[in-house]
């Protein structure tokens, strides 16, 4: 696969974020990516016994962090950067409600990236945090004052369906 074409970076193939009501942002660098999930155990104490009983509670939340990096390498960059930024943004706040309803949820997102969080299809996930700061050590557009490269961290969160809950064979099988 081809980092560049004709100077520019290419898109990485299968690398997106989809951002409903804004956009897809297909991804013309790997992201830095962790994916986390816990376990919940009750402990019983047990008279006599040196250790207590663990018992299976409930799973935690699965949560993906995507470090994303944004570079200017053409003139346009640098206002499709700064879009890309406000669509991430707008993923963590509330949508207009209607119908005498003040608000709505926030969107549920999908993300894919290759193989590593899941095989064939994106994952569902809602936006938790997102964090940026623009640097200064590097030039910036003298338009809209964005860095030439910067840096936006995001936290998801993994939702399902109530009949697209995971299971230990589904999770072998396609990792969602």
């Amino acid at each position: 696969m081809k980092a560049t074409n004709s100077g520019s970076l290419a898109p990485v193939p299968n690398c997106t974020i989809n951002i409903p009501n804004a956009g897809i942002i297909t991804l013309n660098n790997l992201p830095e990516i962790s994916d986390s999930k816990d376990a919940i155990y009750n402990t019983e104490a047990i008279i006599g016994r040196s250790t207590p009983l663990y018992t299976y509670s409930h799973s935690g939340d699965r949560s993906i962090g995507v470090q994303m990096h944004f570079f200017v390498i053409n003139k346009e960059d640098a206002e499709k950067n700064i879009k890309y930024l406000r669509w991430i943004q707008s993923a963590l706040y509330p949508r207009e409600g209607s119908g005498g309803s003040p608000f709505v949820p926030p969107v549920v997102c999908q993300i894919k990236c290759g193989s590593l969080l899941s095989e064939s299809t994106p994952l569902c996930c809602v936006l938790k945090s997102y964090s940026v700061k623009f640097p200064t050590e590097v030039a910036w557009s003298e338009t809209n004052f964005c860095p030439f490269k910067f840096d936006v961290e995001t936290s998801w969160i993994v939702v399902y369906t109530s009949n697209d809950l995971p299971f230990q064979s589904r999770i072998v099988q396609s990792g969602r």
